[in-house]
């Protein structure tokens, strides 16, 4: 799909690198530009020499070099690179930016075809913007962590949700600058920001309180504008169901036995079933006692109720349709005797087979790379000797 597209990725963590991993699943070359040591993401959750989880994730089917980018001479090698170049992903506030010599301007002046990409916490204007950030103050700031605790106490979610939404985005948005530099002939800046992901996730909440003052408080797994929305505690474990709309509510009340509910007139709609949340998630939690997880969603299930089980991390990767959707990816990657899992791009299409790959080794692509954008050997060993790459 994007063969013949060169994303230069000076980007590290989530927010960036998994926007590049899914330039890269779609056939980008995407090259990883990173310090001579190895970029910070390499070691956040390590499992090896020169990797971590968070990377086996956003680093898949990459290249990487190195460059020193405190040596007199890195800009220039940005320079040439960016020269034969069609985007540029980088995650820095502005002023660090164009500190860097990497804002959009200077880039342009290199390059007037180039995209850029950024990914900020808070976005490039506002007393904030010059920030730098991680997902949790997304989920902080958007109201999500105040909504998704219980009184006296938010919740940050442990998934990252922000970070790879706001990646997602970033793609999205830099495959539409592609599309339309094919008629302008000129590229773009294309910013996406953490805090307005949040926001957008987040942003029915937003919107209902902004409209109606409801001024609702936490309730913890519960949800509050239909029910039951909750996690339920079987006699073995756990398992969420989700019942939105009046046929949905209708089949779980067949399945539980709950007939007489039906004709409730404080039931009839989804607010309402919502404003009597506790009634109807104690209904079904008394219910569930009595069942095996397995038994309870297979009833649940038969009834076309929504549900699923709360799976540990050890069990997720053995769940059934987990494996029949093939989401685990193994692969070799040098220094483990054993397999290396992942998680593949989950997109399927019907014409196409995403590129795959592992995460690169720091720099291993440096020579190769640079010789592609006309360094010769001979600036090559100089460069390595003076330290820059």
């Amino acid at each position: 799909m994007l063969d013949g597209i060169k994303v230069l990725d000076f980007s590290r963590y989530i927010a960036g690198p998994y926007c590049g991993a899914l330039l890269a699943g779609l056939g980008a070359e995407v090259i990883r530009v990173e310090r001579p040591e190895g970029g910070e993401d390499r070691f956040v959750g390590p499992v090896g020499d020169q990797l971590s989880s968070l990377f086996l994730k956003t680093g898949c089917a990459k290249k990487s070099i190195t460059l020193n980018f405190r040596h007199e001479n890195a800009k220039e090698v940005v320079g040439r690179l960016v020269g034969n170049a069609d985007v540029v992903i980088a995650n820095m506030p502005p002023k660090i930016l164009k500190g860097n010599g990497l804002d959009y301007e200077t880039l342009k002046a290199l390059n007037p075809r180039i995209i850029l990409t950024t990914q900020t916490c808070f976005g490039h204007e506002g007393p904030l913007a010059d920030r730098g950030g991680f997902d949790g103050i997304g989920q902080v700031m958007s109201g999500a962590a105040f909504m998704s605790g219980t009184p006296g106490q938010p919740r940050r979610a442990a998934a990252p949700y922000v970070d790879f939404a706001t990646a997602a985005l970033g793609a999205f948005g830099t495959l539409a600058a592609i599309i339309q530099r094919q008629s302008s002939g000129e590229g773009q800046h294309v910013q996406v920001s953490l805090l307005g992901s949040a926001f957008a996730i987040f942003a029915g909440a937003l919107i209902e309180e902004n409209l109606l003052k409801v001024n609702r408080k936490p309730s913890g797994n519960r949800g509050q504008t239909a029910a039951p929305v909750d996690i339920i505690k079987a006699k073995d474990g756990e398992f969420i169901i989700q019942v939105v709309g009046n046929g949905l509510f209708k089949r779980l009340v067949m399945a539980i036995g709950k007939d007489d509910w039906i004709g409730r007139a404080d039931l009839k709609t989804d607010e309402l079933r919502g404003n009597s949340r506790d009634e109807v998630c104690a209904a079904v939690a008394s219910w569930a006692s009595q069942q095996t997880v397995k038994d309870a969603i297979a009833k649940l299930a038969a009834a076309g109720v929504p549900c699923g089980p709360v799976l540990r991390p050890e069990e997720a990767f053995d769940h059934e349709q987990v494996q029949a959707m093939r989401l685990k990816r193994e692969f070799e990657f040098p220094g483990f005797d054993n397999l290396v899992s992942t998680v593949r791009m989950p997109i399927d299409f019907s014409g196409f087979s995403p590129t795959e790959g592992r995460p690169p080794l720091i720099g291993e692509h440096t020579d190769e790379v640079l010789s592609s954008a006309g360094f010769s050997s001979e600036e090559i060993n100089v460069l390595r000797e003076d330290l820059v790459i």
